[in-house]
């Protein structure tokens, strides 16, 4: 059930977006906080992973079936 607030619905988002979203920051952590090498995510990138992962997620809430 989607909840109203100022115009727009705000839902839940799908278990795949979330799931993408929850492994995108892992890495994120990893590669910052453990020091895990991660082919394609470098020292230098950790916030671009990290503000993809909210964006994915802000996408799953904010659009319906997605």
């Amino acid at each position: 059930m989607p909840y109203r607030r100022a115009g727009f619905a705000l839902t839940p988002p799908s278990l795949v977006i979330f799931l993408i979203s929850l492994v995108l920051a892992v890495i994120a952590f990893l590669v910052h906080y453990a020091h895990v090498s991660v082919p394609i995510v470098s020292s230098s990138r950790v916030f671009d992973v990290l503000a993809i992962a909210y964006v994915a997620l802000m996408v799953g809430v904010l659009f319906r079936g997605v």
